[in-house]
């Protein structure tokens, strides 16, 4: 649940209110339904749990002149985003995270001051760095993995991940030190999402009944067959 959380509430702060469709759109827009289980049952569900613990907060609007059931819009409260720069900053630091969890902190880094994001980067290696100590504590990388039977790929697996991963950590670091990207406090930041009526090339193009309530206006292109 902690993706669907950290990606529903960063379309829903990026747009500053949006409704279902929209936040559906926008990860389908991101490709987050290809990389984590970001589907549109639980997108919706998402949005629904997260307004009754209070990290967003639902506005419901009246129906179109043209008919059809009321939509909600959905606006993060000031609980919801501390919650979302929580997960954000979790998962820069976090050595462990699955790759649809750390694609996502990726992908919000920038709302984090650039000097924090950076931090939180270097905190990440020393935790690679302090778990590769722990595997080495066990494992030899000179003696090759035979020296346990086939079972010693497993380690030198975990060897050249943590390798691989500190040295994209590293890189990354790099640039935003170079000034790469425009974080928190910087200006005008980089705009991600869908404007509204505008197509998705990258929609799926499936229905769900969540649909239905977003929005009023009959089904744009996302959904048009």
């Amino acid at each position: 649940m902690s993706t669907i959380r950290l990606l529903v509430l960063g379309a829903v702060r990026q747009h500053g209110r949006a409704h279902g469709y929209q936040v559906r759109g926008d990860l389908e827009y991101w490709g987050a339904h290809e990389w984590s289980n970001a589907k549109p049952g639980s997108i919706y569900h998402a949005l629904k749990q997260m307004a009754k613990q209070g990290l967003l907060h639902a506005h419901e609007i009246a129906p179109s002149t043209a008919g059809g059931p009321p939509r909600t819009e959905y606006e993060i409260t000031d609980v919801g985003t501390e919650e979302y720069l929580r997960l954000v900053r979790e998962a820069l630091t976090s050595y462990d995270q699955k790759t649809d969890m750390k694609s996502a902190a990726i992908g919000f880094m920038v709302d984090l001051p650039r000097a924090e994001a950076v931090s939180l980067l270097k905190e990440r290696i020393r935790r690679i760095e302090e778990w590769r100590l722990a595997v080495l504590e066990h494992y030899v990388p000179e003696d090759g993995p035979q020296q346990l039977g086939h079972i010693g790929e497993i380690m030198n697996l975990w060897i050249h991940t943590a390798d691989a991963e500190a040295e994209w950590t590293q890189g990354l670091i790099a640039r935003i030190e170079d000034g790469a990207y425009t974080f928190a406090g910087e200006g005008a930041p980089f705009v991600g999402v869908l404007a509204e009526g505008e197509e998705n090339p990258y929609a799926t193009g499936e229905r769900h009944p969540g649909d239905a309530g977003d929005p009023a206006e009959p089904l744009g292109p996302l959904y048009s067959s």
